[in-house]
């Protein structure tokens, strides 16, 4: 059974910094890219930032230069790390892992930018 298991979401000022975490289990880690999504309160699910099994990144323009994804194929995890945070940063973030067409999905951990 494949499992995403986030973490590191909360509560933090604007202009602060948090880092997700997303560890994989129950699936092969080659071939699969993985990336996080988002889905504010009333919109769609977006992309904010993917990293493919070469380690080729792509990241949405509002996150650009804020915003690094890495990836730690031998744990199978990805992390997040999220700089100057802004409140439309507010959002549920997913982990995602697609491997062969094939999506999985976390369950999601709450990110709330707020002073």
């Amino acid at each position: 059974q494949v499992q995403l298991a986030e973490s590191g979401g909360g509560l933090v000022q604007p202009g602060g910094s948090l880092r997700l975490s997303c560890a994989a289990s129950g699936i092969s880690f080659g071939f699969a890219a993985m990336g996080w999504y988002r889905q504010a309160p009333g919109k769609q699910r977006e992309l904010v930032a993917t990293v493919t099994s070469s380690g080729a990144t792509h990241y949405a323009d509002s996150v650009k230069g804020r915003f690094t994804i890495s990836r730690d194929s031998a744990k199978k995890t990805i992390d997040l790390q999220m700089n100057s945070l802004k409140p439309e940063d507010t959002a549920v973030y997913y982990c995602n892992l697609r491997r062969f067409d094939i999506d999985y999905w976390g369950q999601g951990t709450q990110v709330t930018i707020s002073s």
